[in-house]
């Protein structure tokens, strides 16, 4: 059974739970390298209000342009009342809320499998991406606080410091925490910065009911599914619950990002 609870928080090492959180996503695609060979991973579609964009290595900040492509190391920025959609390299959207901040840290496209990857610091996203058939595509989002799979079309992921949330739309979420998945990371290639490999997760049933919060340790990927929310906060421990989508839906930036998806057929 899929791992639904009510409200309740659950303990593991703070350090894994700082270590960062990443959303993987299914989408369409064909490849893309500048005459550089920097990796493309979109174009600016929809920039609205003060969006600023800050090329690879270089210092300046600059106003991000209608149809600007977008690279592997850029970061964007966006102000009060501000945001950003990003079409990706084939397909997919994925649009950033105001006052966040994301760096842009994987594209790797070829006909069959894509990979983005982004970490956002502040603020939240949405994603928003359909595989073709026959096609595997992944969108994977980092947060400061923990670390999560996603398996479907549609998810909104929230940074801070001190708990960062994601809400499923559609399809499923896998949540592993990070120190475990890092360190089996290094043991495979050495260090920490490769992508997230996504393995079989495994579906929980849901604990029974205790008086108050109780400890466990996340060691193996689990999986939720859409209309639930994770909450995960910087001293290790989470909470997993159905939030309340009528309320949700009331919010602008998820009525915007609805409105765009049933517009764009996403």
């Amino acid at each position: 059974m899929t791992f639904l609870q009510s409200g309740f928080y659950s303990a593991i090492p703070r350090s894994a739970a700082i270590a960062g959180l990443a959303i993987l996503l299914g989408g369409p695609a064909p490849t893309g390298l500048s005459a550089q060979g920097k990796q493309l991973f979109g174009k600016v579609t929809f920039p609205l209000g003060d969006v600023q964009v800050q090329v690879a290595k270089t210092p300046d900040w600059t106003k991000a342009a209608m149809n600007q492509e977008l690279f592997v190391g850029d970061r964007l920025k966006t102000a009060v009342k501000s945001r950003c959609e990003i079409t990706l390299n084939g397909g997919g959207k994925f649009r950033i809320g105001e006052k966040s901040e994301v760096l842009l840290t994987e594209a790797k496209v070829t006909a069959l499998k894509k990979d983005f990857g982004a970490t956002v610091t502040r603020g939240q996203v949405w994603v928003a991406a359909k595989a073709a058939f026959g096609e595997t595509k992944n969108v994977a989002v980092r947060t400061p606080t923990a670390v999560a799979a996603i398996r479907g079309t549609k998810y909104r992921a929230v940074a801070g410091e001190e708990e960062s949330s994601v809400l499923v739309y559609e399809g499923k979420v896998d949540v592993n925490w990070a120190q475990g998945l890092d360190q089996s990371e290094e043991d495979q290639q050495g260090d920490s910065g490769g992508p997230i490999r996504l393995i079989q997760p495994t579906e929980v049933a849901p604990p029974e009911e205790v008086p108050g919060p109780y400890e466990v340790t996340l060691e193996d990927w689990i999986t939720i599914v859409e209309g639930i929310q994770i909450n995960v906060r910087a001293d290790g421990k989470y909470s997993m619950f159905e939030f309340d989508q009528a309320a949700d839906a009331g919010l602008d930036f998820v009525r915007w990002n609805k409105d765009l998806d049933t517009e764009q057929g996403e």
